[in-house]
């Protein structure tokens, strides 16, 4: 395996690495499509690939077995791009008027992540922001559960979640806290204006720290013997709610 390909699948396995050169690995046919032709750095195809669907411009051509080893499936489909990192600022973010906003504390599960912000680019949410505890952004399998949609959102990792609590309010906006301790039901709250959720851990829920800063707590009514959901399932319940009550107030 030469040099470059050793960079890459030290990508695939090194958050810190990642952070350090700004750089993360797209994988698969359709994820690849999704990579802004501003964003790509490096396309890196197997020969198995060339032979099925032709050689992308300038990419790099590999024998399938070194391809398998710098990817991250079981079921490699031979194309994988490099992709730049790039975060939004979090003032200019928050700048939006009446803007939807989904904030996580500690959300360690990287189907989890990548699949709120699929979900926040269905329900029009402005902007993901994790704390820095979260699992990292540009974890592979993040990147694959966001199915491109990382592309289209704005992600970004706060460097104190509980000060971007704080700069939300201070604009007028409203913070909601999944939170099952003296809350009312989430379909009780009003998020036509400018309107921010936080979810917490999947094992541990939210910090009460977090918690008090927010304005109201709110929690989803359960039915049967169920406690809680899933962190992302919950996620998009909150967001479904907020897209339908813009959506009637047009």
């Amino acid at each position: 395996m030469n040099q470059e390909l050793a960079k890459i699948r030290d990508y695939q396995k090194k958050a810190a690495l990642r952070r350090k050169d700004r750089v993360f690995v797209v994988e698969g046919i359709r994820a690849c499509r999704e990579v802004p032709e501003e964003r790509l750095l490096r396309t890196v195809v197997s020969e198995s690939y060339v032979k099925a669907y032709g050689r992308p411009e300038g990419a790099l051509v590999v024998p399938d077995r070194d391809f398998e080893r710098v990817s991250d499936t079981k079921t490699p489909q031979g194309v994988l791009k490099l992709a730049s990192v790039s975060e939004p600022d979090e003032d200019t973010v928050l700048e939006k008027e009446n803007g939807l906003y989904m904030l996580l504390e500690n959300v360690r599960d990287p189907g989890n992540l990548g699949t709120i912000i699929r979900t926040a680019e269905a329900c029009c949410v402005d902007a993901v922001i994790l704390s820095p505890e979260c699992v990292d952004l540009y974890n592979p399998k993040v990147v694959r559960a966001t199915m491109g949609s990382l592309f289209r959102v704005s992600c970004l990792v706060s460097g104190n979640l509980k000060k971007t609590v704080e700069k939300i309010r201070k604009r007028g906006g409203k913070v909601y806290a999944a939170s099952l301790q003296d809350s009312v039901s989430y379909d009780d709250a009003d998020y036509c204006g400018m309107s921010a959720f936080i979810i917490g851990n999947e094992a541990n829920g939210l910090t009460e720290e977090i918690c008090e800063a927010s304005d109201m707590r709110i929690h989803i009514p359960m039915g049967g013997e169920v406690e809680s959901l899933n962190a992302s399932v919950a996620a998009a319940v909150l967001m479904a709610e907020a897209a339908r009550q813009r959506r009637k107030k047009g």
